[in-house]
């Protein structure tokens, strides 16, 4: 079932383009009369992607609770929780360098925005992003949730983690009083992946109205006028991608190449969706077949997507220096090294915030006296680049999620992973027992 619908992931990706621009290339040239039908049939269009989005934030908030409270639970003490988080944070910042850096490096080689010579906007013209959502202070606030529904409710993934942290300490703090409650969450979590496998059967219909209603609406011209910038941040991403599963090489060696195959459905849902929750499940799935143990997974793989968004934090320099670039201002590299420190610490509260990376953008142009108004020119293209960066946030939270398993020792070896891949049968499932080994080495 897994690759058939890896299959059917293609498909609708490919058929879903065609029918896009079929459609622009009907109705765009007839004027205002075709762009509001374009408009209405783009309107139908959205409908299953949004449901299909729907149910996966229905499934998010029980599934990462459920998994995380478990993990904790069967770390033992606080020590084991503080070590694997320890290492967990020296990876995203080792990583989140990694990735700002490259941003820097490859926009100053490639230079895609030089030649542009836009003119300088008047003073008062603005970006059309409300930067004011992001706040560093508001951000420290915001992560310590007020109600644990609350944030179930919003699906508020930073404070799911912060309520699980609490809860799962204190489950495993208590001992054998708390078993039942192990058990039961045990059970919910098997529960819940069968359920992720029920909606991932939607998955091919959601990613052909999606790319059918972007390439409608947008057309195939609008890349066309934007093709090096995207182009050079494509290649960007391939270079990432290539440090990344580098550095997942020097841990883990030839397995790295399974895990790419394990990974290619969510890789291919986050790259098709632009949603990294689309991917969550599917993600966690890959690394339970893996080999990653769940408690593992289930705790590094959370964190990861609140502060390790490497293809986001990639495009926020990259996009940052390509706007500079189009307006002719000249940034010596003291100065955009000031912008990658910065960087690195907004880029970690982007998790929850609407068209996240646009935002921090936003707030740095404004910092270093470059005309806001320039996200505009990157607006048009966005979603499209968007696809790409949240495919790399996927391999970024595998790699990292893989890389503590292997440190901790407690990574399956390749025979138990594989037997494991041959017995599953839909393609997310999960056993309650698998959440029941303690430590391992």
């Amino acid at each position: 079932m897994g690759k058939r619908l890896t299959w059917w992931i293609i498909a609708g990706l490919l058929l879903g383009g065609l029918l896009g621009w079929g459609l622009n290339t009907y109705y765009a040239p007839m004027g205002e009369a075709g762009t509001a039908r374009l408009a209405a049939i783009a309107g139908y269009l959205d409908i299953p992607t949004q449901m299909f989005l729907h149910l996966i934030k229905m499934i998010i908030a029980p599934l990462v609770v459920s998994t995380l409270v478990v993990g904790i639970a069967h770390m033992g003490g606080g020590s084991a929780i503080g070590r694997v988080g320890l290492k967990a944070f020296l990876w995203f910042v080792c990583a989140s360098l990694v990735s700002l850096t490259l941003g820097l490096i490859l926009v100053n080689v490639l230079h895609p925005g030089t030649g542009l010579n836009l003119p300088l906007p008047d003073a008062a013209a603005g970006s059309g992003v409300d930067r004011s959502s992001f706040d560093v202070a508001k951000f420290f606030i915001h992560i310590v949730p007020t109600s644990a529904i609350d944030a179930m409710a919003t699906n508020d993934i930073l404070q799911l983690v912060i309520f699980s942290l609490f809860f799962g300490v204190g489950l495993a703090a208590v001992g054998e009083k708390g078993a039942p409650l192990v058990r039961g969450l045990e059970s919910l979590v098997a529960v819940m992946l069968t359920v992720t496998g029920y909606v991932m059967l939607f998955a091919p219909v959601a990613v052909f109205c999606a790319v059918a209603r972007t390439l409608a609406t947008k057309g195939l011209g609008v890349i066309g006028d934007l093709a090096f910038f995207m182009g050079s941040f494509y290649i960007g991403l391939a270079v990432l991608w290539t440090v990344l599963l580098g550095a997942c090489f020097l841990f883990i060696g030839r397995r790295t190449g399974t895990l790419i195959r394990y990974l290619r459905d969510p890789i291919l849902l986050g790259f098709s969706t632009a949603s990294s929750e689309a991917a969550y499940p599917r993600t966690l799935d890959a690394l339970d077949r893996f080999g990653v143990p769940p408690k593992i997974a289930s705790f590094v793989l959370p964190l990861g997507y609140s502060f390790n968004l490497d293809g986001s934090m990639m495009y926020m320099t990259f996009a940052s220096i390509f706007i500079a670039q189009a307006y002719g201002i000249h940034l010596d590299w003291p100065t955009m090294i000031q912008m990658l420190l910065i960087l690195m610490i907004t880029s970690k509260g982007i998790a929850g915030v609407p068209r996240a990376s646009l935002v921090v953008i936003t707030g740095t142009l404004a910092h270093f006296n470059i005309p806001e108004a320039g996200i505009l020119l990157i607006l048009a293209v966005d979603h499209f680049l968007d696809m790409g960066r949240t495919a790399t946030n996927v391999i970024g939270n595998a790699v990292a999620s893989v890389v503590v398993a292997r440190w901790e020792g407690q990574l399956d070896p390749p025979e138990a992973a594989e037997a494991t891949v041959a017995g599953m049968q839909p393609p997310v499932t999960a056993d309650a027992t698998s959440f029941q080994d303690g430590p391992k080495g």
